[in-house]
């Protein structure tokens, strides 16, 4: 593909609560064994972008000890590569990314030495699958600027905390709102941009030099009279993980067999890192019902409708329901989960009790491990 690839992950999402005390959105566990990035970086391998730069700040070690080999998606290779930008004290710059387009532009000597006529950026916080190709050919063929990736959402969803926009018949957008109090579309945008190289350079320069940081809305908002911006409307599935809630339906997602088919059964595949685990192990008196387990895991009480991470450990006569432990946790004898998210490497004592009621409650313990 004549494009490399841009995949941002720095950013701070304080709706995440807990969750991301200790790791980035970018590298939430996913569906018993995968990140909320593998699935950005498999889409660009599995649309032949060789190129891949990410770039990580926020509570960023788990992430890059994730991305540690590119092999996992086929990026070690003499040509491209996956590279990992973090910030820097230079002699220009001793600041943090104040933004998604000053991030681009701390590291704007990635795309000046790159030859690919095209970028294609993504977020590194979004569950979905798609073919770059297709959006860079109706890039080309509407002679676009800019092309943005949008999806038509439900009524019944609110989509105020998304960046909504508004489409001529030719597909043109005209209105584009960050986050608007009240949405007038209910058509969001997806994060995902394609632009021609030499044009990002020039419009990220302008940027620095008037001391803007965010593509958004100095970019695509502030730009969409002048450039001819785009959107690429898609209708399979897509999710972004925002809130805690986001994080635990997209999990659950994963539960229903058409979704659990669409990524993991039809191609093309969603790669990740893989750990030398043994086969989750199923001890007498374990009862699974319409739940994930990963490797590792030993089950010894009943688990429904959950989605369990690697080397967990469920003793006997627990009961998890409708919830997500997630790895390496320790859970003791007699214990009921039900309805929450228990982070990971926790001990969970026996006849311990969580249930949450009316929202998702995120359980975290820092007992030593296998205390009683």
């Amino acid at each position: 593909m004549r494009a490399i690839g841009i995949i941002l992950a720095g950013g701070n999402n304080h709706r995440m609560k807990l969750l991301t005390r200790k790791r980035a959105v970018c590298a939430m566990p996913i569906a018993g064994s995968y990140r909320s990035i593998d699935f950005a970086l498999s889409n660009m391998t599995n649309s032949h972008i060789n190129k891949v730069a990410v770039f990580t700040q926020y509570n960023a070690g788990s992430l890059n000890e994730h991305l540690s080999s590119s092999k996992w998606w086929d990026f070690g290779r003499k040509q491209g590569g996956l590279f990992i930008f973090t910030p820097a004290v230079t002699a220009e710059s001793n600041a943090w990314y104040r933004g998604t387009a000053d991030a681009i532009a701390q590291n704007l000597s990635f795309l000046k030495n790159s030859h690919e006529p095209y970028v294609v950026i993504s977020s590194g916080d979004c569950v979905y699958k798609m073919d770059y190709n297709k959006v860079l050919e109706y890039h080309i063929e509407k002679k676009a600027d800019i092309t943005v990736v949008c999806k038509d959402m439900d009524a019944d969803i609110n989509v105020d905390r998304y960046g909504t926009v508004k489409m001529n018949e030719e597909s043109r957008i005209e209105e584009f709102e960050e986050k608007p109090l009240v949405a007038r579309s209910n058509t969001i945008s997806c994060g995902i941009y394609v632009v021609r190289r030499r044009q990002l350079i020039e419009m990220i320069e302008r940027c620095a030099e008037e001391d803007r940081y965010d593509f958004v809305k100095d970019i695509l908002i502030r730009y969409k009279d002048m450039k001819r911006i785009f959107g690429y409307k898609i209708k399979d599935y897509w999710s972004n993980i925002a809130t805690v809630e986001d994080y635990f339906n997209t999990n659950m997602d994963f539960l229903r067999p058409e979704i659990r088919d669409y990524f993991f059964k039809q191609y093309p595949d969603i790669y990740s890192r893989v750990d030398d685990n043994p086969p989750a192990k199923y001890n007498a008196g374990a009862r699974i019902k319409n739940s994930l387990i990963a490797s590792g895991c030993i089950v010894n009480g009943a688990v429904e409708d959950a989605v369990i991470f690697k080397n967990t450990y469920i003793g006997n006569n627990c009961y998890i329901r409708n919830s997500i432990i997630l790895n390496d946790v320790y859970i003791g004898d007699n214990t009921h989960i039900e309805n929450c998210i228990v982070e990971s490497r926790g001990t969970i004592r026996t006849n311990s009790y969580y249930k949450g009621e009316g929202e998702i409650e995120i359980v975290v313990e820092h007992n030593d491990r296998y205390v009683i």
